[in-house]
């Protein structure tokens, strides 16, 4: 794979690259960069999380080095109890890496890190009080703005996050830093602030979220009807799909944005066409082999919403099952992270 094809690899599907030319540069300099996302151990991932594995997975294929930050200082500085997150930390453990085995990702150049193994060190805290002399409050609150669960109330906690987001990138080694679109303001913040304190800014590149099952906003952990958990079965994926926002011809809706983001770019990478099964009576089978056909026969109504949400029920059913595999018999790390009682059959 030549320098622009890993380019393109890596472009696709991202929202904005901060910049281009420098990572075309990163690309030409470096055989094997490396790249991470940080995710702070909070609410129960979902699927929208495929969205930035998937990215992952691109990296992967395009020689990165691919680190996830399992943030779970972080998790405590955005309101997640302390005494759940080290149960949480296990939940996410397992999960993330069998998200990337589900999206072909090869593990062999994939590490998990824990934040707390390196974030309590002397060196770290030194340049975090550092970094906290030349930044102000106004810098921290607006890059934590969009992230941090700020209330009527705010924290001093929330305005740290940034902060500690920023010399991740140092303390990690790494070239990039990949996060959502909700995360531009804090990646300005680290390349902004790096310098300062002597570290060198990186790449910083970002993707969009995918819309959730309701009619506004993203799919969120805290929002129980936007989402569909990695661990549902597939009677509770299908009653979510069914009773999900997908109005006739309107492609904003989050079922088709999963499924032209996450299971059209697998499907395209194997040469493989997304089937949706349809009664003889209503036309028979639909075959897509682009996400552009699936677009198009979605916003001139030949494909029926209801159609769309069965095939990509199917579709995440079975990125879903071999996870629930993983947890069948560890049904008490869900219950002791998240209070759930829960029985994968």
């Amino acid at each position: 794979m030549d320098t622009n094809e890993r380019f393109q690899l890596i472009k696709r599907n991202t929202q904005e690259i901060i910049t281009e030319e420098e990572l075309i540069k990163l690309l030409e300099e470096k055989k094997h960069p490396s790249v991470y996302l940080g995710t702070s151990v909070t609410g129960r991932p979902h699927i929208g999380y495929f969205a930035w594995v998937q990215k992952l997975a691109d990296f992967l294929k395009a020689g990165f080095k691919v680190k996830v930050l399992l943030a779970d200082i972080h998790g405590a500085l955005d309101n997640t109890p302390w005494e759940l997150l080290e149960k949480r930390y296990k939940y996410y453990e397992i999960v993330i890496p069998a998200m990337i085995e589900a999206m072909g990702g090869d593990l062999k150049n994939f590490e998990l890190v824990k934040g707390s193994d390196f974030q309590v060190n002397k060196d770290y805290i030194l340049d975090v009080l550092k970094m906290s002399t030349l930044t102000s409050i106004r810098d921290c609150t607006k890059a934590a703005s969009d992230v941090v669960k700020m209330g009527d109330n705010p924290k001093l906690s929330g305005l740290i996050y940034p902060i500690m987001q920023a010399l991740d990138e140092e303390y990690l080694g790494v070239d990039i830093q990949m996060g959502a679109l909700d995360q531009r303001k804090i990646l300005v913040f680290a390349r902004e602030f790096l310098p300062q304190v002597g570290y060198k800014s990186r790449v910083e590149l970002m993707i969009p979220f995918i819309r959730g099952l309701t009619q506004e906003g993203k799919m969120s952990s805290s929002i129980k009807n936007s989402k569909i958990d990695l661990i549902d079965d597939e009677k509770t994926i299908k009653d979510k799909l069914k009773n999900a926002y997908c109005l006739e011809g309107d492609p904003e809706n989050g079922v088709l944005e999963f499924a032209e983001t996450v299971i059209m770019t697998q499907k395209m990478d194997k040469n493989e066409e997304f089937v949706i099964d349809r009664p003889e009576k209503w036309g028979g089978p639909l075959h897509f082999k682009t996400r552009e056909e699936l677009h198009e026969a979605f916003i001139t109504k030949k494909l029926h919403p209801m159609d769309l949400k069965s095939g990509v029920g199917v579709e995440i059913n079975k990125l879903l099952a071999p996870i629930r595999q993983k947890f069948k018999g560890k049904e008490q790390i869900i219950e002791e992270a998240y209070g759930d009682k829960i029985v994968i059959e």
